[in-house]
């Protein structure tokens, strides 16, 4: 499963005002594994950024003068994304711009959904955690995520915090993956050992009560935390009492 945790940065909040996009961060995930694959790019506006957009991700005019035009890196782009899974906080804002630029090129690109299926954090974090704060930095401190580096919004930074936020929310898995590298976990999966049956019959040590009280009141713990989403429990014979 190829997944890819996307962010933008912007001129301002409304595309429909004219704003645009200036810059694009993707983090690539497979099967739930962050890869040392990435998108990044600075986008030329031709358009002013707003005070209030700049004091956000500190991202000047005169920064983005040398930066190519959307028209420019749009096909690299959707190549990048493209057949993916989208893992967007708060989507209708990122793909509202992304399909605004889409459709200024006038050239039959249809909107981002077309191409890729859209996750929303939002609403996912809404539901985990209804009547709190989930912005991204208060999804970190509660996933107990290193932010420390935002001081600003930037789309790459943010991608990447969003990718470790949402394995957090979605099974625990954050940063273990993210501090290995493809040669580590390639080494990692050559060191496992194989047992050969032939040299005689496998000793089965069944558990003590007191290991399978303790594995269940794991399983429990579990479920309640994912509010009844324990998957280990709907296997036929997971009680273990």
């Amino acid at each position: 499963m190829r997944q890819i945790v996307l962010d933008t940065e912007t001129t301002g909040i409304d595309p429909k005002q004219g704003h645009r996009l200036i810059e694009i961060g993707c983090i690539e995930m497979i099967d739930r594994r962050i890869t040392e694959r990435a998108y990044h790019q600075y986008i030329q506006p031709d358009r002013a950024i707003d005070k209030g957009a700049q004091d956000v991700h500190g991202i000047s005019n005169e920064f983005l003068k040398d930066k190519p035009r959307f028209a420019e890196i749009v096909d690299d782009f959707m190549g990048f994304i493209k057949d993916s899974q989208l893992i967007i906080h708060n989507a209708p804002f990122d793909t509202g711009f992304i399909n605004h630029e889409l459709t200024r090129l006038k050239q039959n690109w249809k909107p981002v959904s077309h191409y890729c299926e859209v996750i929303d954090t939002l609403p996912m974090a809404r539901k985990q955690h209804p009547g709190q704060r989930n912005s991204l930095d208060a999804l970190c401190k509660r996933y107990n995520i290193d932010n420390s580096q935002r001081q600003l919004h930037g789309a790459l930074l943010d991608a990447g915090l969003l990718a470790e936020v949402y394995l957090a929310m979605t099974g625990g898995q954050v940063s273990f993956f993210a501090q290995k590298s493809q040669a580590q976990m390639h080494e990692q999966t050559h060191m496992i050992k194989r047992v050969n049956i032939a040299k005689g019959s496998l000793i089965v040590i069944q558990p003590t009560k007191e290991e399978l009280a303790a594995h269940q009141y794991c399983l429990e713990t579990i479920d309640k935390a994912s509010k009844g989403e324990c998957l280990w429990l709907k296997l036929p014979g997971s009680n273990l009492d």
